[in-house]
């Protein structure tokens, strides 16, 4: 058993985890962290960085195509990708050791291991963790307080196993040195079509397959079908409302096929590789969950109420394994919910209709609060405002005149219920969207704020004015 005292151990270093941890550290309690790989996990190293890092390649190579419009000679450009992932990983290295020394100025000290929740027993005392280590002996701490943060993983089609080669999850395609010629993408979410849009930018031939209706199901309708315009007009074959009959899985040479159906019937997909991207699976198997009656999962998400807080008092958890928003930012908010709770301060609970959310294609898509369908689901009686970048001076400047600003408002009040945008810099553009609903604003806000001249936000302004029948 280690002799140090810990009042609260964090079961995962990821974004949620460990921000989390320095908060309870700054917050005078002695915090811990196990991790079994590299603090600042998924979001770090094999998400939310590095694939947004060879985004903006991807962005950059398709900018120098467009180069002559403005006026440059700069050429075709050649990409090369081993180039582009080193710079990658320099990105990461670097945020890696700020992690690194943010955790060590808070005193939060850090077990590299693989952490396991132990039952009560003669051995151990109850709420003890096991920390295992390659060639180390077995560590057993004894926190007061413990917050499963064990985040996520790729989820595999049943009937369509990773082997790392032919078929791929997002994780593999961080690793690859070279692109492929083609690739077959099944599951059009955020990462599926953040990926699509990457690979066609940087001149693979993409095919994207989704189950269920439209691109991004879980964004606004609207915004699902201008980027399945923009896409296709982009060159991605997109196959919405078809399912993948992994049965027919075959590999002949260097090619990979599948088949898939939709009302149309069934086609033959082949490519170079396939990257299954259909969300992601909790972690919370062999942490030990089974040995707490009243720790209660669901599908694997281990349940929790509005403050984090497991069926025991002493257990609580937040990010992925939870199963909401599967979002770093989101993690953090529900990690700092937590060590409120934790302190005795009775945090309000979260709110999830108040977290934004952003897919990195391009253009970007970006959104927060409910959609127009799903205001409607509610009750709510609602007027939209929309506004086309195409009409704003700053996206013509930039060459990025695609898409639109989309506002859903309580029809009697005006309150600002959703903020939905497709187009450039949406992923920025959303932070005045989520400051509104935070504030409880409404269109008559958005109308009144005073918006720069020439920039991107004036369409927020516009499409305030416009829900109000004010714009020409």
């Amino acid at each position: 058993m280690a002799d140090e005292k810990i009042d609260v151990l964090f079961l995962g270093g990821g974004t949620g985890g460990y921000e989390a941890a320095i908060r309870a550290a700054q917050s005078g309690l002695k915090a811990a962290v196990v991790e079994k790989e590299k603090v600042g996990g998924v979001c770090l190293h094999k998400g939310c960085i590095p694939s947004k890092a060879l985004l903006r390649t991807a962005e950059i190579a398709a900018t120098m195509r467009e180069a002559e419009a403005f006026g440059i000679a700069a050429g075709a450009p050649q990409v090369d990708f081993a180039k582009a992932q080193e710079r990658k990983q320099r990105i990461v290295d670097q945020l890696y050791k700020g992690v690194q020394g943010l955790l060590k100025r808070a005193g939060v000290t850090v077990y590299e291991g693989v952490g396991t929740l132990m039952p009560p027993s003669i051995f151990a005392p109850a709420g003890a963790v096991s920390v295992e280590r390659p060639g180390a002996e077995r560590e057993l701490l004894s926190p007061d307080h413990i917050v499963i943060a064990t985040g996520s993983s790729a989820r595999e089609l049943p009937g369509l196993p990773f082997d790392g080669k032919k078929v791929i999850s997002s994780d593999h395609a961080l690793l690859m040195e070279k692109l492929p010629k083609d690739v077959i993408i099944i599951g059009a979410g955020a990462i599926g079509c953040e990926w699509a849009s990457l690979y066609n930018d940087l001149g693979v031939e993409v095919q994207l397959v989704e189950a269920l209706p439209r691109l991004l199901p879980l964004e606004d309708k609207d915004v699902s079908d201008q980027l399945q315009r923009l896409f296709t007009r982009r060159g991605i074959d997109c196959y919405p409302g078809h399912a993948v009959l992994p049965e027919s899985f075959k590999v002949k040479g260097t090619r990979a096929s599948i088949d898939i159906e939709g009302k149309d019937g069934k086609k033959t997909l082949t490519a170079a590789v396939i990257l299954v991207a259909i969300g992601r699976k909790p972690n919370s198997d062999g942490i030990g969950v089974e040995n707490f009656d009243k720790v209660r999962l669901d599908h694997g998400y281990i349940q929790v109420d509005a403050q984090m807080r497991t069926g025991d008092p002493r257990i609580f958890a937040i990010g992925d394994v939870i199963g909401h928003l599967q979002l770093a930012h989101v993690a953090v908010h529900e990690g700092l919910t937590a060590v409120a709770a934790i302190l005795g301060e009775n945090p309000p609970g979260v709110d999830y209709d108040r977290m934004p959310r952003c897919t990195y294609t391009r253009p970007e898509v970006a959104s927060v609060g409910v959609t127009e369908e799903q205001a409607k689901e509610r009750g709510r009686k609602v007027k939209v405002g929309k506004y086309f970048f195409k009409a704003n001076g700053k996206a013509l400047i930039y060459g990025e005149e695609d898409g639109f600003a989309k506002l859903v408002a309580d029809a009697e009040t005006g309150d600002l219920l959703g903020m939905h945008i497709i187009g450039p810099h949406a992923t920025d553009l959303i932070a005045e969207g989520t400051l509104a609903i935070e504030f409880d604003g409404s269109l008559y806000d958005l109308q009144e704020v005073v918006h720069a001249h020439p920039t991107l936000y004036e369409i927020l302004n516009d499409a305030a004015l416009a829900a109000d029948g004010k714009m020409a």
